[in-house]
């Protein structure tokens, strides 16, 4: 029997993909259902929300006890226009309704959304058909709603609007789904951002009043993580060992897309489906390498985001280790933390797994990678045991004096250009034989990159002047600690004037530093 496979498109089925039970992390829909609530479940693309409903639908409708629908919405995505978009909305309803075992023989469901007039689509015929299918099912309805978020504009208003007339008229008795799901990668309170400024006003009785309970659903933990893979092993025999669960840890965070995505490359790239073969850390380590070098569609997804004007400045100050009004910034922060960009961390914004943090400085660089291939021809700071990063770091200076200017800074990311540069001359440097570690969290005032080449590992801590300027004394204690973490008695402080205007003369320049026992090479730039 051919084994199951670890599934990184589309939602997961059990009898053809290794897959967690659908509903353990999210335990309170039970509850939910029981007590007639209309609630939203939001997470970040490809988490599994999809899966777990489609599971909870199936497990329903095998019950007696109530009926279930799965209804995707993502067929209206281009419709703002509710003229356009409410009709196909009713058509999807009518197709979900005909899945479903005990409604598909619903005398109502013969008539196309053509048979109505849009006017009366637009104002309460989706209502109307839920009340009739409530009184068809002879028992509880529910209603799950996928890619909600998909809709935009006066349709996702008109939408709402008549979910929420339902759920009033359910209140007083009148037959309505008994429970309604929306499900998303965003919160119902930030749908309001797709909704044009010039759309018309949502009233008192606003539509987004419609549900009373949000839940998120989380990624991975470590033990579910190893659940996962262990149901291959179980399957196969073939054998992941402590440390490559380790580092699929360590790289993804529990990240369910990375966690699948990393096992599939191990298991059918790298081993070729030879599971007499163990998943050792190495393989693990090639297969995260391969994953971000390919940016399959998930991680270009989720870099193509990066462009946006709500985004940039979160990003830009992650990358700095600046700061960043939440007040200014409230919703766009709850949104860089819904897409799963980021996490909070006790109060701290960063990246939500070190993989996502690498993808964010090699798609930031990746212009400049290209000009840096181009210019730098020869590197003769490899050496066979490691880098000259003293010879580096000085051509680096150079490099930076010669390219520099004004005209040559990206407008989305002005404030972390020398950053963006720094790393993409680094990764010309080390392509193919190491790689870099990028550490980076909003509040740290300063980005910590890990050189690891060829057994060698180098501390780099980039600061702007003014952060260096405030407090010299805390940053040879976060470089000398970051030398700490790595293992090494040395380390470079690289300290970027932002102002380009400024003479060269003065600005760059190098100085050991000999703290607490180590040494800081100062890198002025």
């Amino acid at each position: 029997m051919m084994s199951r496979l670890f599934n990184i498109a589309g939602p997961c089925n059990a009898a053809d993909h290794y897959m967690l039970p659908a509903m353990a992390r999210l335990p309170e829909v039970t509850s939910l259902l029981k007590n007639k609530s209309y609630f939203v479940i939001h997470a970040q693309r490809q988490c599994g929300k999809s899966t777990a409903i489609l599971s909870l639908a199936r497990e329903i409708n095998a019950g007696s006890a109530a009926v279930a629908m799965y209804v995707s919405l993502e067929a209206a995505q281009a419709f703002p226009d509710p003229n356009e978009g409410m009709p196909i909305i009713y058509t999807r309803i009518l197709s979900a309704a005909r899945m479903v075992q005990c409604l598909m023989n619903f005398p109502g469901l013969s008539k196309p959304a053509e048979a109505y007039t849009v006017s009366e689509i637009k104002s309460e015929r989706i209502r109307l058909l839920f009340s009739e299918l409530s009184v068809y099912a002879g028992k509880p309805l529910y209603i799950f709603f996928d890619e909600v978020d998909c809709l935009s504009g006066t349709t996702l208003i008109t939408f709402l609007r008549q979910l929420r007339d339902g759920a009033v008229s359910l209140r007083k008795g009148e037959n309505f789904p008994a429970s309604i799901a929306l499900v998303g990668m965003r919160n119902i309170r930030d749908y309001k951002a797709k909704i044009r400024p010039d759309s018309e006003t949502l009233g008192s009785a606003s539509p987004f009043n419609v549900v009373t309970e949000t839940l998120t659903l989380r990624t991975f933990t470590e033990p579910e993580l190893r659940s996962l893979y262990a149901q291959h092993t179980a399957e196969t025999g073939q054998v992941f060992t402590e440390d490559a669960l380790q580092k699929a840890w360590e790289f993804t965070c529990g990240q369910p897309y990375l966690v699948n995505a990393i096992a599939r490359w191990c298991v059918e790239k790298i081993h070729e489906n030879r599971y007499d073969e163990p998943i050792t850390g190495e393989d693990v380590h090639e297969a995260k390498e391969k994953i971000i070098r390919e940016r399959g569609t998930h991680l270009d997804s989720l870099m193509e985001r990066m462009k946006e004007p709500r985004l940039r400045p979160i990003v830009e100050q992650v990358m700095l280790g600046g700061d960043v009004n939440f007040d200014e910034y409230a919703d766009d922060l709850s949104y860089a933390l819904d897409l799963g960009l980021f996490k909070n961390v006790d109060g701290i914004l960063r990246p939500a797994n070190p993989m996502y943090a690498e993808i964010m400085g090699r798609y930031l660089s990746y212009g400049t990678q290209m000009k840096v291939r181009q210019d730098v021809q020869e590197t003769p700071w490899v050496k066979d045991d490691g880098l000259d990063m003293q010879g580096l770091m000085a051509a680096f200076q150079e490099f930076w004096r010669e390219n520099a200017d004004e005209s040559a800074v990206p407008f989305h990311y002005r404030e972390a250009y020398p950053q963006i540069v720094l790393q993409a001359f680094l990764q010309r440097v080390i392509n193919g034989g190491g790689e870099i570690i990028r550490e980076m969290a909003l509040g740290k005032k300063a980005m910590d990159l890990g050189v690891l080449f060829r057994g060698a590992k180098y501390a780099v801590e980039v600061k702007k002047l003014a952060y260096y300027e405030k407090s010299r004394e805390k940053a040879y204690k976060q470089v000398t600690g970051y030398m700490d973490r790595l293992g090494v008695p040395e380390g470079w402080l690289v300290v970027f004037d932002p102002d380009l205007t400024k003479p060269w003369e003065g600005r760059i320049s190098s100085e050991d530093i000999p703290y607490a026992g180590k040494t800081i090479h100062l890198v002025r730039c």
